[in-house]
């Protein structure tokens, strides 16, 4: 069993591309928080995330966030918290759930399309990708969407690859829109 631990979008390429070469199914994970969730994956081989990390832009005046794939939820939170910014669909965080170290990566929560209580009125994590770039199955690099919202022409790949669990691409980089944090919150426990 081997566990491989990219640090740029050319070496996934390549570990994809040389997987595909010996017919080797990859399991793909970041920092394996989600691992509960879903069917099991049947392969001997990891293509682990966590190596893939940091953030590569964030513009607080443009709400926009440019971040690898395998990097920390916590690390994206305490960045945009400096800026009295949020993650609008609220990610939940799983790690007392299902006992493990961690609050997970933003590749994680975005391929899991994890949302938390706000989503009824803030969306869900697919809302709030504005693009991403990523490696296909057949090691093919691609990009969809922008750093900006606009009217989409065209496939939509951002909303499709939310939700997928990685099976249809590894992504490597992912935009997304912030919000402000709002000035006050409550929470009302109904007994």
């Amino acid at each position: 069993m081997t566990v491989w631990q990219p640090e740029t979008g050319e070496q996934v390429t390549e570990i994809i591309s040389s997987a595909l070469a010996g017919q080797s199914p990859l399991k793909v994970c970041g920092h394996d928080t989600k691992s509960g969730l879903g069917a099991p994956v049947g392969a001997n081989d990891t293509l682990s995330l966590t190596a893939l990390s940091g953030i590569t832009d964030y513009q607080p005046e443009e709400l926009v966030l440019v971040a690898k794939a395998g990097t920390p939820l916590s690390e994206i939170e305490q960045t945009l918290a400096q800026h009295n910014q949020m993650l609008a669909f609220e990610p939940p965080h799983l790690d007392r759930f299902y006992g493990v170290d961690g609050t997970g990566s933003i590749g994680g929560v975005v391929a899991a399309n994890l949302s938390g209580p706000r989503r009824v009125s803030a969306g869900a994590a697919r809302d709030f990708l504005l693009g991403f770039s990523a490696v296909s199955g057949r090691g093919d690099e691609f990009k969809s969407g922008s750093r900006v919202m606009k009217n989409v022409t065209g496939y939509d790949l951002s909303k499709l690859m939310c939700g997928s669990f990685g099976t249809l691409a590894v992504m490597t980089d992912i935009t997304l829109k912030v919000l402000p944090r709002p000035e006050t919150s409550s929470s009302l426990s109904v007994i």
